[in-house]
């Protein structure tokens, strides 16, 4: 087994199981403008890219012509709705809290393509903010978002490690992992984080 010296978390559908929240408030907000998001498009093509790229993808794939630009006007109220649902949602699994706590002796991240201010507070009321050392978030920070290597290489410079497990719910987000030239573990829920990343730990 590696000896890693962190483990750096994506947040959505990996830390919390919040796809769902981020689908209902992007429907609301794309509904307008004839776009009416299925869930399994969403699940195929949405998880794990910037935001902008999800929405010029969407309006590029449907039968007739949406401004980009009049549909990313809306983008700070879909923020808005994300934000305020998830002060409700229960969306953090009991044995992924239970993981990040017993985790000691390795450095701790949050990787993410979502913004800080959509992370950090359901952290904080989770109880599990201060086991992350660092928290890389969005565009805030890094240029090039997954599948480019940068927002993992940027966690490890900041964590200054050069071994890390990476665990990821994405195409993107494990591209990006494996590009930055770490292990990844991939999950398919958020159910299974806790199993995998104890198993892939040994």
């Amino acid at each position: 087994m590696p000896d890693y010296q962190a483990i750096l978390f994506d947040f959505d559908g990996v830390l919390a199981d919040s796809e769902p929240v981020h689908f209902e408030a992007w429907r609301e907000v794309l509904k307008p403008f004839g776009i009416d998001l299925a869930w399994n498009v969403y699940a195929a093509n949405c998880v794990g890219v910037s935001d902008r790229d999800m929405i010029a993808g969407l309006c590029h794939g449907q039968p007739h012509e949406i401004d980009f630009d009049e549909v990313w006007k809306t983008y700070p109220r879909k923020q808005t709705l994300f934000r305020e649902r998830m002060t409700t949602a229960n969306v953090f699994v009991p044995e992924t809290l239970d993981l990040v706590h017993s985790l000691h002796g390795y450095k701790l991240a949050v990787v993410s393509s979502s913004n800080r201010s959509e992370i950090e507070p359901p952290l904080v009321r989770a109880g599990i903010r201060h086991r992350f050392e660092v928290l890389v978030c969005g565009s805030e920070e890094v240029q090039r978002l997954k599948p480019a290597p940068d927002p993992y290489l940027l966690a490890a410079k900041k964590l200054n490690v050069e071994r890390a497990l990476v665990v990821e719910d994405s195409d993107a987000g494990e591209k990006s992992g494996r590009a930055a030239g770490f292990d990844v573990v991939r999950v398919y829920d958020a159910r299974e984080v806790a199993a995998k990343v104890r198993a892939a730990l040994g």
